[in-house]
């Protein structure tokens, strides 16, 4: 029973010798009372030899099935030490043949780049050499009369044409005109040069109708080079600005069409700041100083008072507009810049404007104390002025010294707060004019 204990039977429970001793005298006959049976040792005595007799020999048995695993192990073990010492031999000859190979690799690349650099040389001279060939062949073409080739009859290849027409027109400007007048005169003179670039120019009004930015960006990168770029940058402000004036309040549509178009002009030129200053330009010298000449010169000569609460409108307004433009990007100096502009609008209304403001006032000044000396029925006489008047008349009163002729007025002081406030708010109205205005 020793023998067995710690073995393991049919994959279950581990091994517990106390109960397989009674398992076992339980089973054999005469080992206990089952049945009405009597107890007989010798019988159980005689099955417990039995029993351990083929348990030492199930042992012995084990016993050798796990010698003869353990050596199987030992040699297999001893095999695979074999197998991991060559595959680490075959790796460091592998590792040295990469190591080979990237330097092969590298030699070999090395030689590459020199060969590369060397057909660079060789081929960049050839392709000068292909595109002068193709520029005397569609030189002679213009010299000819007769365009054949491909790129000037296809209407899609109109950038490829732009293109070679920019190349032959620079040739042809810096050949001697004298001698080679008629060489020149193809391309020099009014012929395909701008006819092509007419051509461009309507492409890009059709497009910028259409609203397709990306077609509109790739005319204006062709015509970039030609002499009608600035032509193509005038139209694209004209045409921006057709619908953008409908409303009464010119300053704020043109406030919203600068916005709108700052959104766009950078993904159409390649100068965006500078088309942007130039729409700017347009607005405040056609739009602005024509809408200010209109709303000034009508009450210039006729009603100062309008006059003046219209220049103060108009240049506060026009300040404002100036103002929202600074958030756009328009070259260095764009302050200076939108000064300009502003002073080019009102330099003939603010040259003369002290004059015309002072002028006002005075009249103004007077009207109201006139209407209040008629109001009290009086008449203002020329001796005297003011309070030394009415301080000699008090003395006169009071006293008996000869102060010069007696004035009548019936203890009126002719001082009345509603005339005071009236002179003070319109002075007020006149130093916040001349505030904003010079």
């Amino acid at each position: 029973v020793a023998h067995c204990k710690g073995f393991f039977f049919c994959g279950q429970e581990p091994f517990v010798a106390d109960e397989y001793i009674e398992r076992l005298a339980w089973r054999t006959p005469g080992g206990g009372s089952r049945g009405g049976e009597a107890f007989d040792p010798k019988r159980l005595l005689e099955e417990f030899v039995n029993h351990i007799q083929e348990l030492q020999v199930m042992d012995e048995r084990i016993q050798r099935k796990v010698e003869k695993l353990e050596q199987q192990c030992q040699k297999e073990a001893k095999e695979f030490a074999k197998k991991v010492q060559e595959l680490q031999k075959s790796n460091q000859v592998a590792f040295q043949h990469f190591q080979e190979l990237d330097e092969h690799i590298s030699y070999v690349a090395t030689k590459v780049c020199h060969l590369g650099d060397q057909l660079e040389g060789v081929n960049t001279p050839r392709q000068r050499a292909v595109e002068a060939q193709k520029l005397m062949k569609y030189f002679n073409e213009f010299l000819d009369g007769e365009l054949k080739s491909d790129v000037f009859t296809n209407s899609e290849k109109i950038k490829e044409a732009a293109d070679i027409i920019q190349k032959l027109h620079l040739i042809a400007q810096e050949l001697p005109f004298d001698s080679l007048m008629g060489f020149c005169y193809p391309l020099s003179s009014p012929g395909k040069y701008h006819d092509l670039e007419c051509q461009l120019i309507q492409e890009f009004t059709s497009a910028q109708r259409r609203g397709e930015i990306s077609r509109m960006r790739e005319v204006a990168a062709v015509l970039l080079h030609f002499k009608g770029y600035s032509h193509c940058v005038d139209v694209y402000i004209k045409q921006c600005q057709e619908g953008a004036f409908l409303r009464n309040d010119v300053f704020e549509d043109a406030a919203i069409l600068c916005q709108r178009v700052n959104k766009q002009v950078g993904e159409i030129f390649s100068n965006p700041e500078t088309v942007l200053a130039k729409l700017i330009q347009n607005i405040f010298e056609v739009k602005l100083q024509s809408y200010v000449k209109d709303q000034l010169e009508e009450h210039r000569k006729s009603d100062a008072e309008q006059y003046l609460k219209n220049l103060y409108d108009l240049y506060t307004r026009t300040t404002n507009l100036s103002s929202k433009l600074m958030e756009f990007n328009l070259g260095t100096d764009k302050q200076t810049f939108l000064s300009k502009l502003i002073k080019a609008i009102f330099i003939s209304y603010l040259e003369n404007y002290i004059e015309v403001e002072i002028g006002y006032l005075k009249s103004r000044s007077a009207m109201i104390l006139q209407r209040y000396y008629d109001s009290k029925n009086h008449q203002k006489r020329s001796i005297g002025t003011g309070g030394i008047q009415d301080l000699k008349e008090r003395l006169r009163q009071r006293t008996n010294l000869p102060l010069g002729p007696s004035i009548d007025t019936h203890g009126e002081t002719f001082l009345s707060q509603d005339v005071v406030v009236n002179l003070l708010q319109e002075t007020k109205q006149a130093f916040e004019r001349c505030h904003r205005v010079s």
